[in-house]
């Protein structure tokens, strides 16, 4: 059988993951909470199951998470977006970011990518007939660099994928962002797929800037968006999408074929749910302090890094210790140190290596500490 993917394997999320389990080593690889959810969230999906909420929802989701989603942005982003025409509740937000690229990416299309990169936006392209194209963000700290994406337009390009807060590196779009990117689209039919599953977890009062935050560029961009990375339930993959509404119109037509819709009590329960907006308000707060305890702990290691603006990972550089390849450090570390954590070279689609690491900080703090305690003894693997 021939493989549309036929360089895809296993991801290296559930390579390292695995790997974790089978040495015993704590996971600060994959990017999912090592804590539960809000006892309130869990006992609503409990109320809703037990009063038969467990039947087929509207295929857009239902009205009421869709209202107080368009509320919640209202607030956090300063626009009102139509629940009936713009707002769609998907399966995770990987299936938003799917069926966005479905949606507007034809044959022979070419399609941004900014690199570093997660790893679903290249499949998501290439599945539909597109081309991507990479530019490199900056190095030094994962800004754009909006001359190199102006250079790299032709008539063929069709859409770029954007992310903010940035997986894996943290960065955070500021205003400036925004607008070079309307600037660059501006008088060209250019889509716009923003991934911003991060979107409250962002540090030292930086604010997340949703891409519907500007005017212009919400006329042509997808908003994707997750309540499971905001409320600790990766586990559940339930996701947004916000368009325009003919975009969304294209996008519903691909949702009904992939999912048709997304689990019904949980739906419910995160409409009640989201009627307290202290429930989000204070998630950068609380995420911040894990990574202010994480971070203070790297200090007293070898390693050297910016901190985090936003998401839940820390980046470390070991460059000046070793010229060892990431992915052997990261799989040593996991064996010998007993943490694990991904190799950043994964996601360059050339796997260039810049001898840097990414680790979850999402975790508890007892075992945030003694992941730390192991990494001070990083000298032994790289002598």
């Amino acid at each position: 059988m021939e493989s549309k993917l036929p360089h895809i394997g296993t991801t290296i999320f559930t390579v390292m993951s695995k790997l974790a389990s089978d040495e015993g080593a704590i996971n600060l690889s994959q990017g999912f909470p090592g804590f539960g959810a809000d006892p309130n969230l869990l006992e609503l999906v409990g109320k809703y199951t037990m009063k038969g909420f467990n039947q087929y929802p509207p295929m857009a989701g239902i009205l009421g998470l869709r209202q107080i989603l368009a509320e919640k942005t209202q607030l956090t982003q300063g626009y009102l977006p139509d629940p009936e025409r713009e707002v769609t509740i998907v399966s995770g937000a990987t299936e938003a970011l799917f069926a966005a690229a479905s949606a507007v990416v034809r044959r022979g299309d070419e399609v941004f990518v900014l690199e570093p990169a997660y790893d679903s936006y290249e499949p998501a392209i290439t599945l539909n007939g597109g081309k991507p194209v990479y530019v490199p963000l900056e190095e030094k700290d994962f800004s754009v660099n909006w001359q190199s994406v102006r250079d790299a337009i032709t008539e063929k390009t069709r859409a770029i994928f954007v992310n903010s807060p940035h997986n894996p590196s943290g960065y955070v779009w500021t205003k400036s962002d925004l607008d070079e990117l309307a600037d660059l689209i501006r008088g060209r039919e250019i889509f716009v797929i923003s991934d911003e599953v991060y979107e409250h977890i962002t540090f030292d009062g930086k604010k997340h800037l949703s891409l519907g935050s500007h005017k212009e560029l919400r006329e042509k961009t997808f908003v994707c968006g997750s309540f499971g990375k905001t409320f600790h339930v990766t586990g559940w993959k339930i996701g947004y999408c916000i368009a325009p509404p003919e975009m969304t119109t294209e996008f519903r037509k691909i949702h009904q074929y992939l999912t048709f819709t997304t689990v019904t009590p949980m739906q419910y329960a995160l409409a009640e749910y989201l009627e307290k907006p202290e429930r989000y308000l204070s998630i950068p707060d609380f995420y911040q302090k894990k990574r202010d305890l994480f971070i203070s702990g790297l200090s007293q290691t070898d390693f050297q890094f910016r901190p985090s603006s936003g998401s839940f990972f820390q980046l470390v550089n070991f460059g000046h210790l070793s010229k060892m390849a990431d992915r052997e450090l990261a799989e040593r570390m996991t064996k010998e140190l007993k943490v694990a954590c991904i190799p950043v070279s994964v996601f360059y689609s050339d796997k260039k290596d810049n001898q840097v690491l990414r680790f979850c900080f999402a975790k508890e703090e007892a075992e945030l500490l003694e992941a730390l305690d192991r990494l001070r003894d990083l000298n032994r693997i790289l002598a």
